[in-house]
């Protein structure tokens, strides 16, 4: 059943995600991938208008944590700006990593929500685990290049399907 791949929401950005939705769907706690979600893939520095959101859902009393396939030292570093908790080389989307992000916040699956840009990495893996998926479009740069030349354009057969099970907000 492809309802698999689906998130529950599709945004533009991190930052059209809105606080008061998070609230209502009682989230607790934010689990962001990393590459091409909160920062460039060829980039050690989130945008500023990213940090500031992240800065703003933190003071705000949500948890917030990383969980990508990336290795330990970008994946940490990167955390280390803003003084959030990691899970590198996670090796999405099997559920394990998930259960160990899960922990590490503090949250159970459904009060938590999983952001990423990949159906099927993050939003598999974050739908299989129980968590409240959000997809946002990667960002400007760089893609790895598996994800270029395959899950890309496999990506897009599943887009064509999207608005039948999932709430878009801010589509480009």
């Amino acid at each position: 059943m492809l309802k698999i791949f689906y998130p529950r929401i599709f945004v533009s950005s991190v930052t059209d995600i809105q606080l008061e939705m998070l609230r209502g769907l009682g989230i607790k706690g934010v689990l962001f991938d990393l590459d091409n979600t909160i920062v460039s893939r060829d980039s050690s520095q989130f945008p500023p208008e990213v940090y500031d959101y992240l800065n703003k859902l933190r003071a705000q009393g949500f948890k917030l944590g990383i969980i990508s396939n990336n290795g330990r030292r970008r994946v940490t570093s990167i955390a280390g700006l803003l003084g959030i908790p990691s899970v590198y080389r996670a090796v999405k989307p099997w559920a394990g990593p998930f259960r160990r992000a899960l922990k590490m916040l503090g949250t159970s699956a459904r009060e938590t929500a999983l952001v990423g840009d990949q159906i099927f990495t993050d939003i598999l893996g974050g739908n299989l685990a129980g968590l409240h998926t959000i997809l946002v479009v990667p960002m400007d740069g760089k893609d790895f290049w598996g994800s270029r030349l395959i899950t890309r354009p496999l990506e897009k057969l599943v887009l064509a399907r999207l608005s039948k099970y999932t709430e878009i907000i801010h589509e480009k």
